[in-house]
């Protein structure tokens, strides 16, 4: 499947753009979390910073509809919130679930944070 399939066609060249800027840039613990998702050994592939809808999935696997968010401190805030909120709603309505981890997760149970990716993965 290809990013255009996923994506809004409306915003697909604009969506497009910031995720390779996203990849670009992704953050500490998103490179740590890339490196251990892109060598699972479980058969699945992962993408990172890739368009779905109107947004742009922190990790996917289009296999098993599934997107895994690393949040940063700023989703603590009460708009970021309910702007999280909007944005898994609109996502499971596509069929997708959403597992959100925290810097603090990866950064101190990275491990656990693996394990947890691949008993959805292999398991649901």
């Amino acid at each position: 499947m290809y990013d255009y399939e996923t994506a809004n066609p409306d915003r697909y060249r604009l969506l497009k753009e910031f995720a390779r800027k996203n990849r670009a840039r992704m953050t500490p613990c998103e490179k740590a979390l890339w490196e251990k998702l892109r060598k699972l050994s479980c058969g699945i592939k992962f993408r990172r910073q890739h368009p779905i809808s109107n947004y742009i999935a922190d990790f996917i696997c289009l296999e098993r509809k599934l997107i895994i968010e690393v949040d940063g401190k700023y989703h603590e805030s009460p708009e970021q919130k309910a702007h999280d909120e909007i944005r898994t709603h609109d996502l499971e309505a596509y069929g997708y679930t959403i597992l959100r981890f925290t810097n603090e997760d990866v950064t101190y149970n990275l491990q656990t944070v693996i394990n947890n990716i691949k008993d959805y993965v292999l398991y649901k």
